[in-house]
């Protein structure tokens, strides 16, 4: 039986230099990672009493990566931000506590910055994958 995870150990990890040596992005709060998997329909009207039949192994895979967090200025926020001005796809990694690391080239598709006038100043960032993604369990 798994027991419950502490949310602080989902951890998004940044390649800063592009040496396969991989660093937390400082300052989240929170994070999110999502699979999908396309459906290829190819239910036709042979199909076994009306029901869909899917074509298995046949849709385009993705993820998504999100988090949100307080501003730093730090060398991951730098990076971060290099990377989405630029249009690069490095390698992230995605540590799921108790269940594994995933790794691979993704593009941030989003980063927003807000803050208030008696707050401090936070960002949220999007990810999507941009190639084959690895996992290691751990």
């Amino acid at each position: 039986m798994m027991t419950a995870q502490n949310g602080k150990d989902l951890l998004i990890k940044l390649d800063l230099t592009g040496g396969g040596s991989f660093t937390t992005i400082a300052g989240l709060r929170a994070t999110r990672i999502s699979f999908n998997a396309e459906q290829v329909d190819v239910t036709s009207l042979e199909s076994q009493g009306g029901w869909r039949e899917l074509l298995g192994g046949a849709g385009v895979k993705s993820a998504a990566i999100s988090g949100s967090g307080v501003f730093r200025d730090d060398a991951t926020d730098e990076r971060a931000r290099q990377i989405f001005f630029d249009g690069t796809t490095p390698d992230f990694q995605v540590v799921v506590p108790d269940f594994g690391i995933v790794e691979g080239a993704f593009q941030i598709t989003a980063i927003e910055y807000a803050g208030s006038h008696n707050g401090e100043a936070t960002f949220e960032l999007s990810l999507a994958s941009a190639g084959a993604l690895s996992f290691t369990a751990i």
